[in-house]
């Protein structure tokens, strides 16, 4: 990843903000958090403490993908929001293309994780060690070869997603870990963090964030 890190240069993107929370948009290509040695600072988190130096991490995205990402803006929100994230309250959708026609029109896959310690950060399955991981699918429609579908995480795993589209045959698109032939041909992974749903930590309202698809 160091060789070949160039991180997009588009503004930030401030969705929402107020006293305790920030919602920004990542673009793809750039990452969450800074990477080990100066050419990896750039980031996400990085961008945003430029303008609100106060924010604090709350949840990463992969670097690869765009979308919703919320950050805190005082340790009270943080801590809030990272227990909704322990106790998967937080709920989010993301909207994918992957290979080939999926059908059924709904699913899910229960299929538990693990990291691939020669191959990191790659994740495989393992059914023995690995660590729960579901995800519901819809299918949106059908495009030539390929099928345009809404992801819904149940679990937080990493590469969650990625690994359990590739396990039921249908890898999203342009990933360079997961996909192999045509299917890795895509200019980006078509995989966007669209909707976050979350009670603000400061009084528990629930709130509802989303971010078109740029693909």
């Amino acid at each position: 990843m160091s060789d070949s890190y160039v991180p997009p240069d588009t503004p930030l993107e401030v969705l929402h903000q107020d006293h305790a929370i920030l919602i920004a948009n990542k673009p793809a290509g750039l990452l969450s958090v800074p990477g080990k040695g100066e050419h990896l600072a750039d980031c996400l988190l990085a961008r945003v403490q430029a303008a609100f130096p106060e924010a604090l991490l709350v949840h990463r995205l992969d670097r690869d993908t765009s979308g919703l990402m919320v950050f805190a803006l005082c340790r009270q929100a943080q801590r809030h929001l990272g227990l909704q994230f322990e106790k998967r309250q937080i709920k989010k959708t993301y909207v994918a293309r992957v290979w080939g026609l999926l059908t059924p029109k709904t699913g899910t896959v229960d299929l538990p994780l693990i990291v691939d310690w020669p191959n990191r950060p790659r994740q495989m399955v393992d059914p023995v060690n690995g660590k729960s991981a579901v995800t519901d699918w819809r299918v949106v429609r059908h495009e030539g070869e390929t099928s345009r579908v809404r992801l819904y995480p149940q679990t937080g795993r990493s590469h969650q997603l990625r690994v359990h589209m590739m396990e039921i045959g249908h890898p999203i698109l342009g990933d360079p870990f997961y996909a192999t032939g045509p299917a890795r041909d895509a200019p980006r992974l078509m995989l966007h963090a669209e909707a976050l749903r979350l009670r603000h930590p400061d009084g528990g309202k629930g709130m509802n964030f989303s971010a078109k698809c740029p693909f």
